[in-house]
């Protein structure tokens, strides 16, 4: 965790609370909103949807009483939500919990929108067709390779990350360049550089072993087929306007238990692909962590609660304030 100096850093608090599916993120959360003046975020890209409670393993409603989670139902299966939505959303819902003397405390396993969070969001311009197909018929002419020497020489930065052999990240960034007269990386450098309002705990909620998290995953799937997950996937589908490309039904679980009430597999097919669609997840998630700065890793010994609450005690002490009121 970084140092922070709170005679130059006045910003206010707000805390991360990070880590892969199924690794005790939400019941820490809970503890900590019963012992200190935090209010919860989602930041899970599943708990959006209203009607998918079981495979996401949403909160229960006496837990939501205890302890309100922002950004949690908020959207119908048939609706799509972006990482820029996310962030317009959890900085107005940050900002309205510190207005009222309170702590943030943002809890979830989507990672992107963790980073989209706090680096920010390049304001690009949308697609336009006509600048699209006057550099797709240009390519035709000269080559994809002379359109990479393009980029390089209006867009250096992005010509080095670019790959010569990838048309469309070449043509995009060439048309941001036509739209905005900007080169694509220095908008996103712009949007990086932003200052971010909030001073950030980040805390990192992991097994310390691999085959732990993998027992975890497989407990916690079976168990969401005995409270019924096919059932509520099979009332979802009933509705009859849902597909299987939307984003609500190409989440975890989701999607394979989708596939089983399509007749695509049968139970145990599906059963194994939910498992390891989850640790699939659960591995990308935790990628992401590791390579997330600035983070403080829980153990799970002698308890994270204790952990956190002892952390904190440091943090106060550079100007955090008293939590426990």
């Amino acid at each position: 965790m970084a140092t922070l100096d709170p005679q130059t850093d006045r910003r206010p608090w707000a805390i991360l609370l990070m880590g892969p599916t199924a690794s005790g993120k939400t019941a820490l959360a809970v503890q900590l909103v019963e012992r200190l003046p935090c209010e919860i975020i989602s930041v899970d890209s599943a708990m959006i949807y209203r009607g998918m409670d079981i495979g996401t393993a949403k909160p229960e409603p006496e837990i939501l009483a205890r302890a309100p989670h922002r950004l949690v139902d908020i959207l119908d299966p048939t609706e799509s939500y972006s990482t820029a939505r996310f962030r317009e959303e959890a900085l107005a819902a940050m900002t309205e919990i510190r207005r009222r003397g309170r702590i943030p405390l943002l809890v979830g396993g989507t990672m992107l929108y963790f980073r989209a969070l706090q680096q920010g969001l390049a304001k690009l311009p949308s697609a336009d067709p006509d600048v699209r197909v006057a550099l797709l018929e240009e390519a035709e002419r000269i080559g994809w390779v002379a359109m990479h020497a393009r980029l390089v020489a209006v867009d250096p930065q992005g010509g080095a990350r670019i790959h010569p052999n990838d048309p469309q990240r070449i043509q995009r960034a060439l048309e941001v360049h036509a739209l905005t007269g900007r080169a694509m990386s220095d908008l996103i450098e712009a949007a990086e550089s932003e200052r971010f309002p909030f001073r950030l705990l980040k805390l990192a909620r992991a097994p310390s072993e691999r085959s732990s998290l993998h027992e975890r995953i497989e407990r916690r799937f079976g168990s969401m087929l005995e409270l019924g997950l096919v059932d509520e996937v099979s009332a979802l589908w009933s509705r009859g306007d849902l597909h299987p490309d939307l984003p609500s039904m190409r989440c975890v679980g989701y999607r394979q238990v989708l596939k089983y009430l399509l007749g695509e597999c049968n139970w145990d097919d599906m059963r194994y692909r939910g498992l390891v669609a989850t640790r699939q997840l659960a591995k990308r998630q935790m990628t992401w962590l590791r390579s997330e700065p600035e983070c403080h890793w829980l153990a799970d010994e002698p308890g994270p609660l204790s952990e956190v609450l002892a952390l904190l005690e440091v943090v106060m002490e550079g100007g955090l304030g008293r939590l426990d009121g």
